[in-house]
Parts: structure tokens; C-alpha cells; sequence
């Protein structure tokens, strides 16, 4: 008998706590940090180890699916059937730093749409969790959006760091809201940072530049709050197989 949603949600919910606590309790002088293609892009030792802890896990609740994750050099086709799009740590400079803003990311997509979102910040204990048209929660409670304006707005942002082209464009938009909304915050998780839209406390996130395992869950914790997001344009929907620009935001 195929899963429920509730049922796929604790599951991977119990999953994400697991490998929590393996970040909870890193010793980062064992770390092992490496540098990967782009400015300011490690991966560590234990990136390394929660991916591959996480996938065992997941391929326990869900044997028929593909696995697509930040540390691996080749990924799977997403079109057809149930695939998982993982971020073992989002937020890596944060958890080499014990800057202890840093996030797992599991999204469940089906024949290419999103279906289910959990995000897992172990240092808040701060599961959010979301499924297609069932709204989205806080530690099992319901979040929403809030309702504030652009002047008494939060404007969350990521610097898209691999991509030194897109400084420029970046910090202007930063300037810009600066001037018109409450203010602003670079957190370095894009993970946390989206999902601090969905429960109202930012009101924007943008990013120039984020791979999908950035955003192919929390986005849909954003979508079930109420929220909207789509690339920089406001339009154009998100993209689940390459990267993309990603604007969120509490309203139109």
C-alpha cells in the first residue's frame, strides 16, 4: 500500500533528526574541509557523511526513488517518479564557523513537482515541514506568512557566493530595499532563510544564483504558508533540474 503524506512526513521528519544530530555533535577539528569550484564553496567531512547517512534512511521509506544530492558529481533524471532532492548541510561556512545557523533539506518530488518539503535547523530544533495543498507547519503547528508591507519588511538575501557576476546586481537590490523596507539580513542559509518567510519573519528572500536542493524544499514550506515564489522576475516558476534565481515574498 503506497504512503500516505502524514505518513512520508514523519518518516523523513524522524530521518533528518537523525542526521541532526550527527551535526549537532561535529567535531570540526575533524572536519576534513575541502574546497570545491567557486569562491568561498567547502564541503566537509561531515556533508560527506550526513548525505550518505541521509540516503540510506530515505531509500528505507522510499526504495523506489532516486536520489539527488549537493555531494554527488553525477544526478539522477527527476521527471518520472518519486525522486528526493537533499541538502545534507545548507549553510556549510556557517557549520565550519559553529555559526550554528545551518540546515538539512529533504524534498520529495513526483514525476517532477514538488509533493513534500521537511527542513530540519538542529540547533532551534525547528522541523518545517510541508505537503502539496496541506498547508505547511512548525514543529506540527500551522505557520503563515505574514502580512506586513514592504516598509515594515524584513528582506532576507543571499550572495550568491560561487557567482562573483552577480555581486553587483545583488547589492544594488540590497540598496534598494535598504531604502524602502524595515531592513535587511544575510543569514547564509538559503534553507532557513526561506523558511523564516514562510513564518512570517522575514517578508522577502531573493537570490540571484541557488542550486535546487537550496530551495526544492523550503520553497514549498513557503507556497503552503501562503507565500509566493518564483526566479527573480516574479514570474517564471522555479526549476527542479539546474539552477535558478529565487524570489520569495509574503504577497503580491
Amino acid at each position: 500500500m503506497e504512503k500516505s503524506g502524514t505518513q512520508l512526513i514523519a518518516e523523513i521528519t524522524e530521518a533528518v533528526k537523525k542526521c541532526g544530530e550527527i551535526m549537532k555533535n561535529a567535531d570540526r577539528s575533524e572536519a576534513n574541509i575541502e574546497q570545491k569550484a567557486g569562491h568561498a564553496n567547502f564541503v566537509t567531512a561531515y556533508d560527506k557523511l550526513i548525505q550518505k547517512t541521509i540516503q540510506g534512511l530515505l531509500y528505507e521509506i522510499l526504495p523506489e526513488a532516486v536520489f539527488v544530492g549537493e555531494e554527488e558529481d553525477v544526478h539522477a533524471q527527476i521527471e518520472k517518479g518519486y525522486s528526493f532532492i537533499v541538502d545534507p548541510i545548507d549553510g556549510t561556512t556557517n557549520f565550519i564557523k559553529d555559526l550554528k545557523q545551518s540546515a538539512i533539506s529533504v524534498a520529495l518530488l513526483k514525476d517532477g513537482k514538488q509533493y513534500i518539503g521537511v527542513c530540519y535547523n538542529p540547533y532551534l530544533d525547528e522541523v518545517f515541514t510541508a505537503e502539496k495543498g496541506c498547508g505547511a507547519f512548525l514543529n506540527g503547528q500551522p505557520i503563515h506568512v505574514s502580512n506586513s508591507p514592504l516598509e515594515q519588511a524584513i528582506v532576507g538575501f543571499g550572495t550568491s557566493p560561487y557567482n562573483p557576476e552577480r555581486w553587483d546586481k545583488t547589492f544594488e537590490m540590497v540598496k534598494d530595499y535598504m531604502a524602502k523596507a524595515l531592513d535587511v539580513r544575510r543569514m547564509g542559509s538559503a534553507v532557513i532563510d526561506l523558511c523564516n518567510v514562510a513564518c512570517g519573519r522575514y517578508e522577502i528572500f531573493f537570490e540571484m544564483q541557488l542550486s535546487p536542493w537550496d530551495y526544492a524544499a523550503a520553497s514549498l514550506v513557503v507556497k503552503e504558508a501562503g507565500g509566493i515564489v518564483t526566479m527573480l522576475d516574479g514570474e517564471t516558476p522555479l526549476t527542479f533540474d539546474k539552477p535558478c534565481s529565487v524570489f520569495a515574498r509574503n504577497m503580491d
